[in-house]
């Protein structure tokens, strides 16, 4: 059972039905057929009980503890992953694949290879990264998504925030050539969010593709870089 959206694709698109749960927002592959356990922050922890899963695989950032003491305490054993960087994605997505007793992927070697084809950029830009609005939030210290854009040539202007999605004031943000505006988890659009950064181009981005480490990173690699740098 998976309990993580990108932790979900990688385990569907290694094992095709393998997984007996997932949650609400685990919309990749289209075609899943699993009981739905509802969200990351909020899951149905009596229902994964009663599904028996000899595994349920996590995420340090995207569930709770106390879910993650609950299934512990019915029996039910945990795998909780820790991601910031893309060398973590690698090694972490083969380590929990292994921990499903599952061998490595053809998908996971197609990732590594297509991200260590992403030539380094020629100029580096300064971007704000918003994940939400009323209130402004955005991507600050520490994650897997400033480490990505860093890979990309895109240096995160809250990076050195002490918060991992500081709140901001779009008018009293450090000096920035770009706006990065995903549509998950907020659904940024061409007329929702680009009119707050005025002067500054921006890029509207797959959310999935910023933030999700599994087969998706191969799509990131071969298509965010034009992505970024166009604008």
């Amino acid at each position: 059972m998976s309990i993580v959206p990108s932790l979900t694709e990688a385990v569907a698109a290694t094992a095709p039905g393998l997984l007996v749960g997932v949650t609400d927002w685990c919309t990749h592959p289209g075609d899943l057929d699993a009981a739905r356990i509802r969200g990351t922050k909020n899951p149905d922890v009596d229902a994964i009980v009663a599904l028996r899963p000899d595994l349920v695989v996590a995420n340090q950032e995207e569930n709770r503890v106390p879910d993650l003491d609950a299934l512990r305490a019915a029996g039910v054993a945990v795998y909780v992953t820790d991601i910031r960087t893309l060398d973590d994605a690698f090694g972490s997505l083969a380590r929990m694949l292994a921990a499903c007793r599952l061998g490595r992927p053809a998908w996971l070697d197609e990732a590594e290879a297509a991200w260590a084809a992403v030539p380094v950029p020629s100029r580096r830009r300064r971007a704000v990264i918003p994940i939400w609005r009323k209130p402004w939030m955005a991507v600050g210290s520490d994650t897997f998504t400033g480490a990505l854009l860093a890979r990309l040539g895109v240096d995160n202007v809250l990076g050195d925030d002490p918060e991992r999605y500081p709140k901001f004031d779009p008018a009293a943000l450090p000096a920035h050539d770009l706006a990065v505006l995903p549509d998950e988890p907020y659904l940024f659009t061409a007329d929702d969010g680009p009119e707050a950064f005025p002067g500054v181009p921006s890029a509207l981005v797959s959310g999935r593709l910023l933030t999700w480490y599994g087969p998706s990173l191969t799509e990131a690699a071969r298509t965010l870089p034009a992505a970024l740098h166009t604008p």
